[in-house]
């Protein structure tokens, strides 16, 4: 009989949770076992290892084998490797939204700032002189965005009559 030290999962939905398991190698994944041996939680920060290091190594010395992951959980029981710890990923929203905010604040870095030159110039000038300027700006598309294009509105001419419909007369 092949016997295997593997994870068996418990938990909720989405929420999971591993039993460290001697089980046969023909049974499965969370079926019957021999002996459950540890647990794994790997939803905490940073992950939780509880493994019975003389009751595993007592199984291997039986010629159980164990699986990639359980190797590397008993290293992490053993001290001789850390717990992982999750980088914690903004979401895709998050992310857009902060390079929004970004490209924002570059453009505004960017920007140069009016001129303050009131001793030469009369106060109506540069008023006149900034308002095609904003114009313009409204008018042309952000260099980042794409122009939309438009696509043509299809609408039946009010002389034609709708294919399908019957004279009657």
């Amino acid at each position: 009989m092949a016997v295997k030290i593997r994870l068996a999962r418990t938990g909720a939905k989405k929420a999971p949770y591993y039993r460290i398991v001697v089980a046969d190698s023909r049974a499965r994944r969370d079926g019957r076992f021999i002996e459950i041996i540890g647990r794994y939680n790997p939803r905490t920060q940073p992950s939780t290892v509880e493994l019975d290091v003389e009751k595993a190594r007592a199984w291997v010395a039986k010629g159980a084998q164990m699986t990639e992951t359980v190797e590397k959980l008993l290293a992490i029981a053993e001290g001789t490797k850390e717990a992982p710890v999750a980088e914690e990923k903004p979401s895709k929203k998050a992310a857009a939204k902060a390079e929004a905010d970004a490209k924002a604040a570059d453009a505004a870095a960017a920007a140069p700032a009016p001129a303050a030159e009131t001793d030469e110039a009369p106060a109506e000038e540069p008023a006149a002189e900034e308002a095609p300027a904003a114009e313009a700006l409204a008018e042309e598309p952000a260099p980042d965005e794409a122009p939309a294009e438009e696509a043509p509105a299809e609408e039946p001419a009010a002389d034609e009559a709708p294919a399908e419909t019957p004279e009657t007369e």
